[in-house]
């Protein structure tokens, strides 16, 4: 009886021992590792800059007058359509008029005596070469004609002087087009200095708008004419209009410092075509402007995190298969236990997708990431560790009785 107390005992302090060392120990630990897939197919890939532009008109002239005076009457207002050669102001008259005629009397005064001097002078030269006059008459007579040819021609000059500004009394329209702005109003005096005062400006066509945007040095390097754009106005917050980069304004550079800092800010003047058949976009308006820099549609594209996956270790368990392959930029598919590498042709990439040129066709899904987590319930190894290759926090306390080698 006492033997097999004694066996008895002994059985159940193993099966107690082999209990604890179970649970204190840990049973052999397991990892789950999750792959993300991604499926090749086609989209639009862009990149884009941003600037703020104004609203211009693609002709616009500023219409003034040459000479001063007042204005005497006003022919068109805002926004009144107007042609080419059209009457649309004119100044007082009678200033101008009175300087015609003071010219033109100067002129024929001097026109009469030109015609006698040159008589004169002719009949000096006739005589003259007869020696019948002395030299001292006969360059008497040059120089008499000399000085009245002078004053003759002086006083032509002036007299067409004076019929040109009495016509600039007459204001027309330079082009077909729209009045955007009247600057004077009918009695106003006008005076032209140093500069001609304006008077009007007028826009050639409103359905054909442009859009120059102010365009910050970091990003104007990437920026070609005949890129798509878009932009919005306040005006219309739901309407989002199209337009072309037409022109790069390489001579039109300007800064702004900020004093507070010390810092300065260049930007490019960027030229966008902006079709307004409607004439909903007025001139001045600001506009906010999107130049895709990048701009593909409808082309091959995965995520650019799948070109970075390589199948390694501890993404992969022991009895997976990779089957590599040569090339700069790969694609991995995984079929069961098989990673498979396709080499691919790449073209432009926005940071978030990367176009595929050749490699692999649509449809295809390949693997983007792995994600290696811990099974609900799973123990850990005697060294804190996941086994199989898995992965511990190392705020994560280690069973009881593990210590650190030293």
């Amino acid at each position: 009886m006492k033997t097999k107390k004694i066996i008895l005992i002994a059985v159940v302090v193993v099966v107690v021992v082999g209990a604890g060392i179970w649970l204190f120990a840990g049973s052999p630990a397991k990892h789950k590792v999750t792959y993300a897939t991604a499926t090749v197919s086609k989209g639009d890939i862009s990149n884009s800059v941003t600037a703020t532009g104004t609203i211009e008109p693609v002709t616009e002239v500023e219409v003034g007058t040459q000479v001063s005076g007042i204005i005497d009457k006003i022919y068109v207002d805002y926004n009144s359509e107007v042609t080419k050669g059209q009457l649309i102001a004119e100044m007082d008259r009678i200033t101008l008029q009175s300087e015609l005629a003071s010219q033109q009397a100067t002129y024929d005064g001097a026109k009469a005596e030109y015609e006698y001097q040159k008589k004169n002078y002719e009949r000096s030269k006739g005589l003259h070469e007869k020696s019948l006059i002395s030299d001292t008459d006969f360059e008497q007579a040059l120089y008499n004609y000399q000085k009245a040819k002078s004053s003759y021609d002086s006083s032509k000059a002036s007299l067409a002087k004076a019929e040109r500004n009495l016509s600039y009394a007459t204001i027309t329209s330079p082009i077909d087009g729209v009045v955007i702005s009247r600057d004077v109003e009918a009695g106003q005096t006008v005076a032209s200095g140093f500069e001609t005062p304006t008077l009007f400006t007028i826009a050639a066509d409103l359905t054909q708008m442009q859009v120059v945007a102010d365009v910050d040095e970091a990003d104007i390097g990437g920026i070609i004419e005949g890129q798509r754009a878009s932009f919005t106005v306040d005006a219309y917050p739901n309407d989002v209009f199209e337009g072309i980069v037409t022109q790069i304004r390489l001579g039109d550079a300007s800064s702004t410092s900020n004093t507070s800092s010390t810092s300065t800010v260049v930007t490019y003047e960027v030229v966008i075509s902006a079709p307004n058949p409607d004439l909903k976009l007025k001139p001045r308006l600001t506009a906010n402007v999107t130049i895709y820099i990048l701009d593909k549609k409808d082309v091959l594209s995965v995520p650019n995190k799948a070109l970075r996956f390589t199948p390694e270790k501890p993404l992969i368990g022991k009895n997976d298969i990779v089957k590599d392959c040569e090339g700069e930029h790969k694609l991995w598919t995984r079929e069961g236990t098989t990673f498979t590498a396709h080499p691919v042709e790449v073209g432009i990439s926005n940071g978030i997708s990367t176009e595929i040129i050749s490699g692999i066709p649509e449809g295809t899904k390949v693997v983007t990431e792995a994600t290696i987590g811990v099974m609900p319930g799973e123990n850990m190894g005697p060294e804190g560790n996941m086994e199989n290759g898995g992965e511990r926090s190392p705020f994560m306390p280690g069973p009881p009785g593990s210590k650190k080698k030293k």
